[in-house]
């Protein structure tokens, strides 16, 4: 249902004092990230606005793990109709050609400039300030509208992590966009802080994103004028290193004000917490019965695909190699007209072993689970920031856009994972004796005794960041300071 402006406006015409209002970005991971922020504001009795299109809502509130929008006090949907159907892009398991079903989302988001504005403007004069969070690749969305505003006040909010994007400001192609009086990488690195290292042989942006995607980006960056300060999706006890740098290569461009760093966004204390949860997913029950951190979650996201092939090969891997798993596999994983299909008699095989999802699966109760030992996952930042706050280690598989890098982080900066598919391997099959040998590694090994013990003092760090008195605790609460000021 469409929201209405005028039920959040006081008696007599009397004007609130600060409205919120969210402009996600149409790709599920940061829609989710931006809901998970309306919680966190709303949570201080301030009104927020989640703008979006009809279909995106729905989906954003049906995903949503450990906790309800629905119940949620100040949280109000605006929903916009849905574009014009149009030809989506098929995905490939060629790592470049996959890339190509952003294509229409990014088209889509363009055309909520119109909608997004006028709403802006409504909503302006029912309030004193009008604070805009948006997604910082929907920049070019709200920048006339914010310019043109008297009363409103725009903040970028940044989905991925603090190692990927600084790293970004290193490539040269986007140093000539944004520091001209600097004269390539060499230069860019002597102004980095103290404590911040990037390995080697980076994942290039050439083989990550596709030129379309980078186009896209680098038109975001050249409307952040409009930006009075930046929100970010992690916490100074992964990366406040990184932080520092990007505060500093901020404050070069002179783009955007403060800095803060308000993550992780989702919950910590999940509803599985209450184990008499008569609505607890069926594979929470499997883990039940399970020993501590003895099943593996095998989970690529919402975005990615594999070959037929592929899943196979995966499918046997993870038979071989005699670990404990729950697999949420879906069709959206495979190629668009594509079915899932693993082997013959796979179920029956690992019954006992295994637990194959063909549906949604609670992923964030999954790995908070005690059983849950080990996440073989594409390295999307959600999925990272959740697997550490649960102090559960990685296997990395990356799959597109931001995931190389951030695999990078996990494995050789944090070092809380095992690489099973290095990105130089990307448009190479992943045999079932790679796969295999790494599960290995991960759940029983040296390496993976390291990588566990590592893994779960920095996520007592993390939760400890937003707990009362916490790093991300003190900037949330900063930032709610500084947009309901007198």
């Amino acid at each position: 249902m469409v929201s209405s402006l005028n039920q959040n406006s006081t008696a007599n015409g009397i004007k609130e004092d600060v409205v919120v209002v969210m402009v996600p970005f149409l790709l599920q991971g940061h829609l989710n990230q931006l809901l998970h922020i309306s919680r966190l504001v709303s949570s201080y009795n301030v009104p927020i606005y989640y703008l979006c299109y009809s279909d995106k809502i729905k989906q954003v509130k049906c995903r949503v793990h450990g906790w309800d929008p629905l119940t949620t006090c100040n949280i109000h949907f605006h929903e916009f109709p849905n574009p014009p159907s149009r030809d989506q892009y098929y995905c490939s398991s060629n790592e470049m050609e996959s890339q190509k079903f952003i294509l229409p989302l990014l088209e889509e988001s363009l055309m909520l400039r119109d909608p997004v504005g006028a709403f802006l403007q409504e909503v302006s004069r029912r309030t004193h300030r009008v604070v805009v969070i948006y997604d910082s690749l929907m920049t070019s969305v709200v920048h006339d509208a914010v310019v043109s505003i008297p009363n409103a006040e725009a903040y970028s909010f940044h989905a991925s992590s603090a190692f990927m994007i600084s790293s970004m400001y290193l490539e040269e192609e986007i140093i000539r966009h944004h520091l001209p009086l600097f004269i390539g990488k060499f230069v860019a690195k002597l102004l980095l802080p103290s404590g911040v290292e990037f390995p080697n042989n980076l994942p290039s942006y050439q083989t990550s994103f596709i030129p379309e995607f980078m186009d896209y980006i680098t038109m975001q960056h050249f409307n952040s004028t409009v930006c009075s300060g930046n929100l970010y999706s992690t916490c100074k006890a992964v990366e406040g290193a990184y932080l520092n740098a990007l505060a500093r290569f901020h404050r070069l461009l002179r783009r955007g004000g403060k800095e803060w760093a308000i993550g992780p966004l989702h919950p910590i204390a999940t509803i599985d917490d209450d184990q008499n949860n008569v609505s607890r997913h069926k594979c929470l029950e499997w883990l039940d019965e399970q020993e501590p951190n003895s099943v593996i979650l095998v989970s690529f996201g919402t975005t990615t695909s594999l070959s037929t092939e592929q899943i196979k090969e995966l499918a046997i891997g993870l038979e071989k190699s005699q670990q404990k798993f729950i697999w949420i596999l879906s069709d959206a994983l495979l190629q668009v007209g594509e079915q899932v299909q693993i082997p013959k008699g796979y179920i029956e095989r690992v019954e006992g072993r295994g637990v194959v999802v063909k549906d949604w699966a609670p992923q964030l109760e999954i790995l908070g689970h005690s059983s849950t030992g080990g996440f073989l996952s594409h390295c999307g930042w959600n999925s990272v920031l959740e697997s550490i706050t649960m102090g559960v280690p990685l296997a990395t598989w990356p799959m597109v856009f931001d995931h190389p890098r951030i695999a990078v982080l996990v494995t050789k900066v944090l070092n809380i994972g095992i690489t099973v598919k290095d990105w130089e391997q990307r448009d190479e099959l992943i045999t079932s004796t790679t796969i295999e040998t790494a599960l290995k590694k991960l759940m029983a090994s040296p390496e993976g005794n390291e990588v566990r013990k590592n893994v779960v003092e920095l996520g007592k760090k993390v939760r400890e960041s937003v707990a009362v008195g916490g790093d991300s605790k003190r900037d949330l609460d900063s930032f709610i300071a500084h947009i309901t000021r007198s």
